[in-house]
């Protein structure tokens, strides 16, 4: 029987915010050493107290450094083998920085971008959404230039931001009253709880299956409709929701006049809901590899399973 393969060394910059902190929980829990580039304003920040305990508690590294000084990324990145960004939108363009610093490493066996929504190369969004994804396209372009091996994660909605408010924007649980839905319901969309996200994103980080590949979250059971999720929830709750269909002419009206960051959730919902983003193209082996396939044995946590805590 042939030895177990040594668990790589991950760092993640960006690691404390709303996705980084599930996958840099899901890298301690699977085993691998982890660092966390945190800079020195974050670890005194009162709001990033609990996040970094946690990280500590878990045997997480923290190492002092910045994603906008060049020798504290590289002085990090020299000392793992995957390097996993989470930076939020502000970042993205920034992570030129860590690819600059992976290429004069020259130690990383693997780089994964900030990316964990929809694939940036397979969307029809309008603004601000566009120049999102356009951000991470160019970031993966960038990789691929510099010859570094990446694998990119889309894991499109995420239950804790997207499925707990069934897309309400000013809501902290799903609607008992009245559903807006967004263009005519039909197309499928995708939810992944985060901490699952977390646990994917892990296994694919040794994965020869996953090298400059899209790993696609996409289980079966994960993929609704807007409509199909309403019934859902309407018969976990036996009531018939008030529904108020937006449609795309009057979504797109909404997207122009509202202000940041409303525009650009619009604007997701709109590439998702009404453009089909999630679920309208094939992946090809060419391009990527799907998760809940490479990985029978995760047990992730459906969409019917998600809502029954809110029941």
């Amino acid at each position: 029987m042939a030895a177990a393969t040594k668990k790589s060394k991950i760092l993640f910059i960006g690691g404390t915010g709303h996705m980084g902190k599930f996958i840099v929980e899901a890298s301690a829990k699977a085993g691998h050493e982890t660092f966390a580039l945190v800079r020195e304003s974050t670890v005194s920040d009162p709001a990033k107290t609990k996040i970094i305990d946690d990280f500590k508690a878990h045997g997480v590294k923290l190492v002092h450094g910045d994603l906008y000084d060049h020798q504290s990324l590289l002085n990090a990145i020299k000392q793992v083998d995957v390097v996993i960004s989470t930076v939020g939108h502000a970042h993205l363009p920034d992570q030129v920085n860590i690819i600059a610093a992976i290429k004069e490493a020259g130690n990383v066996k693997r780089f994964l971008p900030s990316e964990f929504g929809n694939d940036a190369d397979r969307v029809h969004a309008v603004e601000p959404a566009k120049t999102l994804f356009e951000t991470k396209a160019k970031i993966r372009r960038a990789t691929e230039a510099e010859g570094i091996p990446y694998t990119s994660v889309s894991a499109n909605f995420s239950d804790g931001i997207f499925l707990r408010t069934m897309m309400w924007l000013e809501a902290t649980a799903p609607p008992r009253e009245k559903v807006v839905i967004y263009g005519d319901g039909n197309p499928k969309a995708i939810f992944n709880k985060e901490e699952d996200i977390g646990t994917y994103t892990i296994k694919a980080v040794d994965d020869p299956r996953t090298l400059n590949k899209v790993l696609y979250i996409r289980p079966q059971g994960n993929i609704y409709s807007f409509n199909e999720l309403v019934a859902l929830w309407e018969k976990k709750i036996c009531k018939t929701l008030e529904k108020e269909y937006i449609l795309e002419d009057q979504l797109l009206k909404n997207i122009l006049e509202a202000p940041y960051p409303t525009n650009m959730f619009l604007a997701v919902r709109h590439s998702v809901l009404v453009k089909g983003d999630h679920t309208n193209f094939e992946i090809k082996p060419s391009f990527g590899v799907e998760a809940s396939e490479l990985y029978p044995d995760v047990k992730y946590t459906t969409v019917d399973e998600y809502l029954n805590q809110f029941v």
